[in-house]
Parts: structure tokens; C-alpha cells; sequence
């Protein structure tokens, strides 16, 4: 979308009837109550959440080129070591960060993105928690969109907070993907825009009641889709066209989908004694 602001009425409610994402919106719903049906979330949802979020960070750091196993994930503790472990380390950070903000998103959406920056970009040593400005470079390698201007970001950044604040009754996962799709496009941030993008995105799913227990990380599916349907699904967002934004609310779709799939998978195992 070109931009967010300057609308009538909600546009959010208006993409919730594009061609084909009903669809998604339903099928999202029955892939969510699926596992929130399951018999192990009753006793041990707390372990579901927990392994759901460790799945999410690698999930999220895979698609900004760290593409490290879940068991190394699991086993280490030195986030400092290189660019990959750095990257690994902002998006666990961001993951735990996630479920306190709540509260502060629906108020104050710019806040919650200055800190989910904050602690992502902590141990870089760079201008940090604040949109960049003219001039400042961008260091996210796999988004190859052209770059916004500062004024436009600016501009953009405070539409999408304004649709945030006012609620609406457009699907969580319209509103998801939208806020989504934008900070990527937009690329505030001097670094990890894409890991603040899917923690923003985890908030509006767990924040509108659609996954409040946060087990179905998006995250796991965007990666498990791969980086290259990501980027291309990305590029259909940045057109601004109805087919474009429909296919990357689909592809978001898709991608929760299949978070719920690997949750459940989780409580199958746990319910056979093997995890």
C-alpha cells in the first residue's frame, strides 16, 4: 500500500473482502482452533507457548540469513559472537519482548516499535530505537524494495498507528499482515527491520485474541515458505494493488497456518511422551 492514512472509512475492512482472503481468514480460524482444541493445551499450554516462541525467533532469524537448526538455537547461550549468532539473539529478545508490550500497542504503536528496535539493535552499538533519518543507511540485505524517504516513512509510520489506535473490525489477520507488510516496506530502522516487522505481527495476533496463548508463530511458516515466496509476496504488497495485497494477506495467511500445524505436531508429541 502506497499509504495508509487519508481514508474515509477503514481500509483495513475493505482489504478483508479482497479476492481470496476470506479464504485465508477462515482457514486461519480453523488452523488456530485446531490447536487450541487440542487435549495437552489444557494441561500444558504454558510448554506449547514456550517451544512455539523458541520455533518463532529461529523462524524469524532464518529469514534474515540466519538460518541456524532448532537444536543449536536451543543449545546456545553466546548471542555475541558474529552476525548470525547477533541475529539469532534479537529475535529470541524480540520474541520474550513481544507478549509484555501489549497493552502498550493499541495506545501507542510507534512506542512499541522504538523499543522492539531498542532491544533487537542493543548489542550492535548504533543509533538505536528511533526511524532513521535522509541519509541513513538501511543494512537488511534480503529486502531488495526501493527505499522509502525519511518524510515518507515518517508519513506512513503515523497512518499505520492512527489505523492501530482506532481499532476496526477488520480481521486480525488483515491487520497483521498489514502492519507487517508496511515496516518492511517502509524499513524504519537502521538494521532488523525484518525481526521487528514479525514481533510487531506476533503482537497483532496474540493482542486481537486470535492466538492469545501466542502458539501459532507466523514466523515458522514464513520460513518454512522460504525466503524467495517472502520477498515475492513482499513485492506484490509494495505495489499497492488489490491482487498484490490479497497475495501477501494469503501468504501471511498461510504462514500462520502452518505455525499452527507445528504446534500441533508439538502437542502430538507431548502427548505420546516424546517431547
Amino acid at each position: 500500500m502506497s499509504s495508509t492514512s487519508g481514508a474515509s472509512a477503514d481500509p483495513l475492512v475493505a482489504l478483508g473482502t479482497l479476492p481470496g482472503v476470506p479464504d485465508s481468514v477462515a482457514a486461519v480460524r480453523k488452523a488456530v482452533d485446531r490447536v487450541y482444541g487440542h487435549r495437552v493445551m489444557r494441561r500444558r499450554s504454558n510448554e506449547v507457548t514456550s517451544e512455539a516462541a523458541l520455533r518463532g525467533a529461529r523462524g524469524s532469524a532464518a529469514l534474515s540469513g540466519a538460518d541456524w537448526a532448532l537444536e543449536e538455537v536451543r543449545r546456545r547461550s553466546d548471542f555475541g559472537a558474529d552476525d548470525e549468532a547477533l541475529t539469532v539473539g534479537a529475535a529470541l529478545r524480540l520474541t520474550a519482548e513481544a507478549g509484555q508490550l501489549l497493552s502498550v500497542w493499541r495506545q501507542s504503536p510507534l512506542r512499541v516499535l522504538a523499543r522492539l528496535h531498542l532491544v533487537a539493535a542493543a548489542d550492535r552499538g548504533e543509533r538505536v530505537g528511533r526511524p532513521r533519518q535522509q541519509g541513513e543507511p538501511v543494512d537488511e540485505p534480503l529486502i531488495e524494495l526501493p527505499l522509502p524517504g525519511a518524510d515518507e516513512v515518517a508519513a506512513r509510520l503515523e497512518g499505520l498507528s492512527a489505523l492501530v489506535v482506532a481499532g476496526g473490525s477488520a480481521p486480525a489477520l488483515v491487520t497483521a499482515a498489514v502492519v507487517h507488510g508496511e515496516l518492511l516496506a517502509l524499513r524504519p530502522f537502521g538494521s532488523y527491520n525484518g525481526i521487528v516487522a514479525r514481533a510487531a505481527e506476533r503482537i497483532v495476533l496474540i493482542g486481537s485474541g486470535l492466538d492469545p496463548k501466542s502458539v501459532c508463530p507466523a514466523e515458522v511458516g514464513h520460513a518454512e515458505q522460504g525466503r524467495a515466496a517472502y520477498a515475492a509476496a513482499l513485492a506484490g504488497y509494495a505495489t499497492g494493488t488489490p491482487d498484490g495485497v490479497a497475495r501477501w494477506i494469503a501468504h501471511c495467511g498461510r504462514s500462520v497456518e502452518l505455525g499452527a500445524r507445528e504446534s500441533t505436531a508439538v502437542c502430538e508429541a507431548m502427548q505420546r511422551g516424546a517431547a
